[in-house]
């Protein structure tokens, strides 16, 4: 199996920090879609008995995930443990202790893109979607940020402030 994927090349316009960072956007519009679910209350008679608490616990997960995402990012521009502790509230060994699994998947899954399905036959990308196809995500992206943040007045209001370790007007022609 060839360890290649389909998007290295748009990946490799991105450092690892701007990889991140779109990880932690996609899941913080996880939250921000999970958490307006809970806003309107028109269907709440068509909503079963405890059917908005498990909404609010769906969200607390979804904003797990983004935490998660945000510890890597900010390891990946380089924060110290200590620095990331102060404002969980905890100690840095039990921030790292934590966070330590979620941040070796991150970084094994750069050597090692995919794994197999149970049947051993299809490939499952090991990073996360937007870190996987940074391209996409930008898109994307930039397109839920435009039309969701009302102070939003930058055209790409998502990938403009990403650094990308390639400017694009320097990368080779992509060939299909």
């Amino acid at each position: 199996m060839s360890e290649t994927t389909p998007y290295d090349a748009d990946r490799a316009r991105f450092p690892r920090q701007a990889l991140a960072r779109l990880a932690l956007c996609d899941h913080a519009t996880d939250v921000a879609d999970g958490a307006a679910g809970l806003v309107a209350t028109g269907n709440d008679p068509d909503t079963g008995p405890g059917g908005r608490a498990s909404q609010a616990f769906q969200l607390v997960e979804l904003a797990e995930r983004a935490l998660a995402a945000a510890v890597i990012y900010e390891r990946e521009r380089g924060s110290s443990w200590t620095d990331i502790a102060q404002y969980l509230g905890i100690g840095p060994a039990a921030a790292e202790g934590r966070f330590a699994a979620t941040l070796e998947d991150w970084n094994t899954a750069f050597e090692v893109p995919y794994r197999l399905d149970d049947t051993g036959r299809k490939r499952i990308p090991q990073l996360p979607t937007a870190a996987y196809d940074p391209v996409w995500a930008c898109d994307r992206l930039d397109s839920w940020a435009a039309n969701r943040l009302l102070l939003a007045r930058d055209e790409r209001p998502v990938s403009s402030g990403l650094v990308q370790a390639v400017p694009e007007e320097e990368l080779p022609a992509v060939t299909p």
